[in-house]
């Protein structure tokens, strides 16, 4: 299975498939949606209004990753359900904790 991420020339590039109101804030792994594309699973507790789910999407990333919450960022799909966030940091070390949190196998 090829990864959610792509490495971009300050970091990475997450594809993400957020569900609001999830009932608890976690990521739940990669998962391949219909097209083949690989995404990483999210759900966050807060209902998608002004904003809150994709904060809280962004919060929860930067906790799992250990990144600080400036280093994450949404770029693409504010109020769609698939999202692009970047991951400010070292590319190497940033796939190292994405494949050691998140990827299967």
């Amino acid at each position: 299975m090829t990864q959610p991420w792509t490495v971009a020339g300050d970091g990475l590039r997450l594809t993400v498939r957020l569900t609001p109101r999830g009932g608890r804030d976690a990521i739940d792994g990669v998962e391949t949606l219909a097209d083949g594309r690989p995404v990483l699973k999210a759900r966050v507790r807060v209902a998608p209004s002004d904003g809150e789910a994709n904060a809280a999407l962004l919060a929860l990333l930067a906790r799992e990753l250990e990144l600080p919450r400036s280093a994450v960022t949404l770029v693409a799909g504010a109020t769609a359900r698939l999202k692009t966030v970047a991951l400010a940091g070292e590319a190497q070390l940033l796939q190292s904790r994405l494949r050691t949190r998140f990827a299967p196998g």
